[in-house]
């Protein structure tokens, strides 16, 4: 995962929101919990609608039709111009795309009615992705990865082929050959989620019949993405992390993997969400197909027919918690690109998220400065100390606690005990 709200600690910060059920009981409780905190999300969420959550809402068995089709036309509206002036600006957008052709087709929704206009000319969705592939694609070509990464890719090749669109040998190939090459990589480690996303989008190109003249390569990249995320299993369950857990499972589900394969790994899950682990939407959004015994590819044949629509929030009122009393001290170390570091030291209140130790670190004067910019997950560190950590340049701000990386963004990291933050100018 790289892949706004600023309070002091003067401010009083709310911990269970109304969108913050407990997730308790059986399982089928557990999912009715689940899908109710992602619906009440809707009408929290800041920022563009998210396609993710629309697309988990809609392959859930329980419904509330009113409010999903409300999100749909924000979609529909705020999402779709938000992507126009992205390819009117020329930028790489294949994953946004590609989710928000997902999250239509969960819909049921016409896809060649959905255009773009770009200069004077207009193109339907499904072209522009076609086109934003063969621009990733012939990147590839040169340089070995694409102009985004094989994350955004993968979610391209399973959009397209989810909406029976055949996808390009050249471009599954590419893919195919990212595999065999080990090239899912994420700073120092292994990316999971980049191959839980290719094993959905090759399933769905073998499944399609389209790769058929080349079907050996396609069945050994298909057979080695199932042993690396059996091999990530960790003692507890889950794979890779708590938060790559949901596609890891959902890609093994695709790929025709007996139930017991990952028994374990969905208990993990389960256990996770009632100890609130999954607090995050987007993170909820990726847990609940899976819970759902489904997978992204499950949107290619499905069918909007009689759903139950019995979903229903009850109002739940918001429990506002003072800032803890007590501090706790964070040292902060931050390692530019060129390797020079600067520390600093800050008391914060325990159980605060390390956005709010920054903007206290920030706000002391001593010469720490960042920037950060919203994303599907949340906000994300851009800039620190005026240095900017750019895609375009294969770089982002790595964070890490006493030297073990985080796997939640600035806003969803708690300071509990006092503790080392570093943050680290990292390329990928």
């Amino acid at each position: 995962m790289l892949s706004l709200i600023i309070i002091t600690g003067l401010l009083a910060f709310a911990s269970g929101t109304p969108c913050n059920r407990p997730a308790e009981g059986s399982n089928s409780e557990l999912l009715l919990s689940l899908n109710k905190n992602l619906l009440c999300s809707l009408g929290t969420q800041e920022g563009l609608p998210n396609p993710s959550v629309h697309l988990a809402l809609r392959l859930s068995d329980t419904h509330n039709l009113v409010k999903e089709s409300e999100h749909l036309n924000k979609l529909k509206n705020d999402l779709h111009n938000d992507i126009q002036n992205s390819l009117s600006n020329s930028q790489s957008v294949v994953g946004l795309l590609a989710l928000y052709t997902l999250a239509l087709k969960s819909s049921c929704y016409d896809l060649t009615t959905i255009t773009f206009t770009v200069g004077d000319k207009s193109e339907s969705l499904l072209t522009h992705l076609k086109t934003q592939m063969e621009q990733e694609k012939d990147h590839i070509a040169f340089s070995h990865r694409p102009l985004t990464n094989y994350y955004q890719y993968s979610l391209g090749v399973l959009a397209l082929c989810a909406s029976s669109i055949r996808v390009n040998n050249h471009v599954s190939n590419k893919l195919i050959k990212a595999v065999e090459h080990q090239r899912f990589r994420h700073g120092d480690s292994e990316s999971i989620d980049t191959y839980a996303m290719a094993g959905m989008a090759l399933q769905c190109v073998k499944d399609s019949g389209s790769h058929a003249h080349n079907a050996a390569e396609l069945d050994t990249a298909l057979s080695t993405i199932k042993l690396k995320l059996l091999a990530s299993r960790r003692a507890d369950g889950h794979l890779g992390n708590e938060f790559s857990t949901g596609l890891a499972v959902q890609a093994l589900m695709a790929m025709g993997s007996p139930a017991a394969e990952y028994a374990t790994s969905m208990e993990a899950m389960r256990t996770g969400a009632r100890s609130n682990t999954y607090h995050n939407p987007m993170a909820i959004s990726q847990v609940l197909p899976a819970l759902h015994q489904k997978s992204y590819l499950t949107v290619k044949s499905k069918e909007c027919l009689n759903e139950d629509d019995t979903l229903v929030l009850e109002p739940v009122d918001p429990v506002v918690v003072l800032p803890s009393e007590t501090k706790v001290n964070v040292m902060v170390e931050v390692v530019m690109s060129s390797g020079a570091a600067a520390d600093y030291s800050v008391d914060v209140p325990k159980g605060g998220s390390l956005l709010e130790a920054l903007e206290l670190l920030k706000g002391k004067d001593v010469g720490f400065t960042f920037e950060k910019e919203s994303s599907l997950w949340g906000p994300y560190l851009s800039a620190v100390n005026g240095e900017q950590a750019r895609q375009s340049d294969r770089r982002y701000w790595h964070l890490s606690s006493d030297d073990t990386g985080l796997s939640q963004g600035v806003s969803d990291y708690k300071i509990e005990v006092a503790q080392k933050i570093k943050i680290e100018n990292k390329t990928y």
